[in-house]
């Protein structure tokens, strides 16, 4: 069955794209508010309107949700880290190898699945009955993410992961050693054209901002390496890989962004989501978690430091 929705626009609205409005209005990806858009499901004023129209206070807009389609992922009992738990949401150290979500290449086997067998039926996001995912990480990235659990935290969640409320900050092994301790990687980001599969940094793609600080240097018989945080201001595809690979330090192990061998015997990309923060989704309360390194990683670490020169 088709759900309405109707909102008027105010003055943060204003100025704003369409499409970005309807997705923080209705906690969804903007993506997919542009395809309900372009679909004629949006009326501004009683009138069909284009995903680029810029906002004015005060419009009346109209949205006709599409029922939420069935989720092609089934429970699977796959043991899962959960290090925090309460009736709204948790929090999962998701391990290296293993999918956020069904995708191609990676039916099963995933976090869904497990989340599914352990938590039973969850909020949807984005039209999908998809189990509380609020946002992803990499198959071969480890470390934490925020699950959802009912609709109402759902709702906050992902409208604090558009309003760029969830502070996610990783921790990386990258070849070479950058020239300064701090910095900031601001590139846009879109498809490869010579790869659809991939991302690169491109004139005219999506804005995409990673901030970086140098934590450990390393000298070895191998050449230079460093441990880095990053942060992120914006969640591209794949924008730390991207981006470190685009200023000529590749995460040791990525073949994808990096060297086609993997590096220092590291059989993926070491990159780790180590901290996340976020107000409680019902209470407002600041809340932070941290995810020690898993063994391939600290494994990683403790040879560049033994090895270092």
């Amino acid at each position: 069955m088709t759900e309405r929705r109707q909102f008027f626009a105010d003055a943060e609205d204003a100025g704003r794209r369409l499409d970005s409005v309807v997705a923080t209005h209705l906690a969804r990806s903007r993506s997919l508010c542009a395809e309900l858009i372009r679909g004629g499901r949006v009326l501004v004023d009683g009138r069909a309107a284009k995903p680029s129209l810029v906002v004015e206070a005060n419009w009346r807009i109209e949205v006709a949700l599409p029922p939420p389609r069935d989720a092609d992922a089934a429970p699977q009992d796959i043991p899962i880290d959960i290090i925090h738990d309460e009736a709204d949401f948790c929090v999962v150290n998701k391990p290296a190898g293993m999918a956020t979500h069904p995708a191609p290449g990676s039916r099963d086997k995933t976090l869904v699945n497990a989340l599914l067998a352990k938590l039973g039926p969850l909020p949807s996001i984005n039209g999908v009955r998809r189990p509380g995912i609020v946002h992803r990480l990499d198959k071969d990235t480890s470390g934490l993410l925020v699950i959802a659990k009912t609709e109402t935290a759902m709702l906050a969640l992902t409208q604090a992961m558009a309003g760029r409320r969830i502070a996610r900050e990783y921790d990386a092994v990258v070849l070479g050693s950058p020239a300064h301790a701090r910095g900031v990687i601001d590139a846009p980001l879109g498809r490869d054209p010579q790869d659809r599969t991939k991302f690169a940094v491109r004139e005219g793609g999506r804005r995409a901002v990673t901030h970086y600080r140098v934590r450990e240097r390393y000298r070895t018989g191998d050449g230079e390496a460093a441990l880095l945080e990053l942060s992120l201001e914006t969640g591209r595809t794949h924008q730390i890989r991207v981006h470190l690979g685009a200023v000529g330090h590749p995460i040791v192990g990525d073949v994808v962004y990096g060297p086609a061998e993997p590096s220092h015997d590291m059989p993926r990309q070491a990159l780790h989501a180590a901290r996340l923060s976020f107000a409680h989704p019902i209470s407002g309360e600041p809340l932070a978690f941290t995810a020690a390194w898993p063994e391939d990683f600290a494994m990683l670490v403790r040879c560049l430091r033994a090895r270092s020169s």
